[in-house]
């Protein structure tokens, strides 16, 4: 199991198409996908999951990735919080 923190660094924070982005990454791999936002988890291969965090510019998010394939999708969406989701930032 793999934990890591990220930062949404986009000015929108998640909304639609950034969940979409995280869904859509997460859903590559076999592994599963939790985001944790104070003291709540959800499901990072759900849509309706990912939106619910409400997370916004700022907002610390711990990754939880378990599973054969853990360190590549970690990487992935660490990789998607750190470019903004291609947004402005």
């Amino acid at each position: 199991m793999i934990e890591r923190q990220v930062t949404v660094q986009n000015r929108a924070g998640i909304h639609t198409r950034p969940a979409s982005m995280i869904v859509r990454t997460a859903s590559q791999f076999d592994a599963d996908v939790y985001i944790q936002k104070d003291n709540y988890e959800i499901n990072g291969k759900s849509v309706i999951g990912v939106m619910t965090l409400a997370a916004e510019q700022g907002a610390t998010l711990t990754l939880v990735v378990e599973g054969e394939d853990e360190d590549e999708a970690a990487d992935a969406l660490v990789e998607l919080f750190e470019d903004g989701f291609g947004e402005e930032m």
